[in-house]
């Protein structure tokens, strides 16, 4: 019987997502700047953070999203048409001919973020 419940447990455990890093103040940074694809000259709508699909920094998979170290501003425009082609690298190779774009965005901003060495919150 207690190996049944021991079991049990070790199953649940492992279906524990881990826990991703967040931090409100440098998403609160990254809304500060207009769209990081404005050289393309076709923003719309107002910065929303974008969450890369493909991070620099730790994993993203089935159900889970990027740590906020990964977020880039994008209008509300490019970050429709990302999602839509589904492909980021695609996506960036298209629009600013420039595969990994999104993850150099990222890590500068996050390098450059006064709020880079915050706890989590």
């Amino acid at each position: 019987m207690k190996n049944t419940k021991k079991l049990g447990r070790m199953r649940l455990k492992s279906r524990i997502k881990p826990k991703r890093y967040v931090n409100k103040k440098h998403m609160d940074y990254i809304h500060t700047f207009p769209c990081c694809l404005q050289a393309s000259g076709d923003c719309l709508g107002s910065v929303q953070a974008h969450h890369l699909m493909k991070p620099w920094d730790g994993v993203r998979g089935m159900g889970l999203k990027a740590t906020d170290r990964n977020l880039i501003p994008l209008c509300q425009r490019h970050h429709i048409m990302l999602h839509k082609r589904g492909n980021e690298f695609a996506f960036f190779e298209e629009t600013m001919g420039f595969a990994d774009y999104g993850k150099v965005t990222a890590q500068r901003y996050w390098k450059q973020s006064p709020h880079n060495d915050d706890e989590e919150e």
